[in-house]
Formats: C-alpha cells, sequence, structure tokens
C-alpha cells in the first residue's frame, strides 16, 4: 500500500484554502483517488520533516498492515488548519518537532487524552501532556557545534556567551520562523528572565550578521567548512554530519552545566491524539508502536536522537544522557512563552 504525502511548503491564506478544497475532494474520494481514511488506516498531520518520520511510518505500516495517509507542513500551520477543520478534521493524529506546538493545541482543545495504559509507565513525566494528550517520542539538544581548528571548546561555558561581543561575526544561527529558535529562546526565557533573553536574541542577531540559514544542517555545513567558527542546532544534525563525513572538523559542545546554570536545553519531538479522531483503534496502534522499543530504537538509531523510553539506549555515537544535566523547565510552559519570544524576535528584527 502506498502512502499518499500531499506536503505543504509555505503558508498563506490562498493557499490554505486551496489546500483545504484540494484534502477535502481527497478525503472524499471526488479525484478518483481512494479515500484517505478508509478503514485499517491512520491519518497523521506531521511537522516533523519527511524524511525524520517516514521511514518509522514505514515500518509500522510494513508490519502492521496499517496504511499511513501522511500530511507534512509546519507545526503552526497545522495547528491552524486543525482549528479551522474542527470536527471535519480527518487528522487522527498530530507529530510535531517539538512540545510547544503540541501544548498549544492542547490548550486550544484540539487534542485528547491517550489512555494506553502503559504510557504512565513507558513515557517519564516532564515528556508528557498533564492529562497525556501529547507525549514526547525523542528527545534533542540545543547545543553549539563548532570547529574543532578554529575554536577552543573551553572559552565557551554557556549558549548565552553567543550573544558576547566575542562571536561578531564567527556565529550561524537560525532565520526568525525558526521553531527550534523559538522553542530554544522560550527555554531561556523561562530560566534567566526577559533581560537575559532579549539580550541574547540581540547578541546572536549582531554577531549572525548575514549567516542565518532555513535548515540546522546548512548551519553544520557551515561551520564544517569555516565558514563561521560556531553555530547553534539540535545535537543530531552534527551526528548525521559526521556520520557521512567522519573527518569533517566539528564536534557537539554541551553548555551550562556550571553550578547555578540552567542546564542543556532539551526539548521533544512529539504526538497528540487528536480530539476528533476518527481511528482511534489505529490512532492508539501507531501510539504504542512509536513508544515500543522498536519504535524508540528507530528514532535513536536512525535519527540519533534520545528516545524518551527509558528502557530504550541511546546510540552509542551521542553523548549519554547521564552525561550532562539537561534543564528542569516544563515543556509545557513552552506554548505560554511562545508569543512573547516570537514578538521579542519581530521587535529585534531577527531575519
Amino acid at each position: 500500500m502506498k502512502m499518499i504525502i500531499p506536503t505543504v511548503r509555505k503558508f498563506t491564506i490562498l493557499p490554505f484554502l486551496a489546500l483545504s478544497l484540494i484534502f477535502s475532494l481527497l478525503t472524499s474520494g471526488a479525484l478518483g483517488i481512494p479515500k484517505l481514511y478508509a478503514g485499517d488506516s491512520v491519518v497523521v498531520y506531521s511537522g516533523r520533516a519527511e524524511r525524520l518520520i517516514k521511514p518509522v511510518l514505514d515500518h509500522f505500516q510494513q508490519t502492521t498492515g496499517t496504511t499511513v495517509q501522511l500530511l507534512t507542513a509546519g507545526s503552526t500551520e497545522l495547528v491552524n488548519r486543525l482549528r479551522a477543520e474542527k470536527a471535519r478534521t480527518p487528522a487522527d493524529v498530530f507529530i510535531t518537532n517539538e512540545a510547544g506546538a503540541l501544548e498549544l493545541a492542547r490548550n486550544l482543545n484540539l487534542l485528547q487524552p491517550i489512555t494506553l495504559p502503559n504510557v504512565a509507565t513507558t513515557i517519564p513525566k516532564p515528556f508528557r501532556a498533564p492529562d497525556n494528550s501529547w507525549i514526547g517520542l525523542s528527545g534533542r539538544m540545543w547545543v553549539i557545534v563548532y570547529n574543532t581548528t578554529m575554536v577552543d571548546p573551553s572559552t565557551i561555558h554557556s549558549l548565552l556567551d553567543l550573544g558576547t561581543p566575542t562571536w561578531k561575526g564567527k556565529l550561524a544561527i537560525p532565520t526568525a520562523n525558526s521553531e527550534y529558535l523559538q522553542a530554544g529562546a522560550s527555554m531561556i526565557l523561562a530560566a534567566k528572565g526577559e533581560q537575559t533573553a532579549n539580550e541574547f536574541l540581540q547578541g546572536i542577531r549582531d554577531n549572525a550578521g548575514n549567516e542565518v540559514y532555513g535548515k540546522n544542517r546548512q548551519i553544520v555545513d557551515a561551520v564544517a567548512k569555516g565558514k563561521v567558527g560556531v553555530g547553534i542546532v539540535n545535537h543530531y544534525y552534527i551526528f548525521r554530519h559526521l556520520a557521512k563525513d567522519p573527518k569533517a572538523p566539528i564536534a557537539p559542545l554541551i553548555t551550562d552545566q556550571d553550578e547555578g546554570g540552567m542546564g542543556s536545553i532539551m526539548n521533544v519531538a512529539g504526538i497528540g491524539l487528536t480530539a476528533h479522531a476518527k481511528h482511534l483503534s489505529a490512532a492508539n496502534q501507531l501510539i504504542e508502536f512509536l513508544i515500543s522499543p522498536t519504535g524508540q530504537e528507530m528514532f535513536a538509531h536512525t535519527n540519533k536522537e534520545y528516545p524518551v523510553n527509558p528502557a530504550v539506549n541511546a546510540d552509542s555515537e551521542i553523548p549519554p544522557a547521564s552525561s550532562f544535566r539537561a534543564s528542569t523547565i516544563p515543556l509545557t510552559r513552552l506554548a505560554e512563552l511562545r508569543e512573547p519570544i516570537i514578538r521579542e524576535i519581530q521587535r529585534l528584527g531577527l531575519r
């Protein structure tokens, strides 16, 4: 069975309406294409990049016989889509690349509690919503990637250091609309307060100049080529680059581990059960697979991420979770802080 994968690239009002019409036609079979939610199927809205989630969904489909129908777009776009569709949505589950979008969906009553009995014993409390309407699937750290021939890592103790004038012209950062940047800055706001978060954002804006990239892998590549000395990325992009080019002069730097430091910024990709899911049995079957040892090992070894199921070991190539201290800021705060951080990013003119 083939997966139907309509992919959204940009979000404006007209394309959204057009996409909604096309998707309605697809779900009704009016275009001569099989209905999207026939029996033994599950419809997934995914804010995660297709290349990161599709291998796991393919494995689920092949081993269970349940057809996975996948729609990919930005996480915020999909939250807006779920709001517009209401009870008409074909989506059974909502997957995102960070917890803030899931918590926003929960606050908007777009999700319902996941009642699988093994959720509480499989997923630690910090990595799921209070009512279990969303749960984490894999962890990632927002870290510094540095060029080993250009930078002495002992000179950097905190992520906040990259906002100081020392790094002017030596830094690459994500674009202003990056959900990773927004989530990371939100965690700094929660841990250190408004003034520190504002100074950090203004500092990295000034230090990066034109070295602003839409993709984390582009930041890693810029550091590897020596265009800049350091960048801010999710950890797994570094290890994927090294898997392809083991001799690349790059390494990750986990910061903020000193006493009194905020700890490394840890976020999760996760999944929520939509409030109007049409295929609860298949949706729960998918969720159960994704938190099982098999599903968790695929995240760990294919994507170089941290399993949230503590019974599953991370890939041996990435730093063990026991080797660093993560921030204790609840991930549920990301939704609360998203709008203030986006406003500040816009006010400061980050690109």
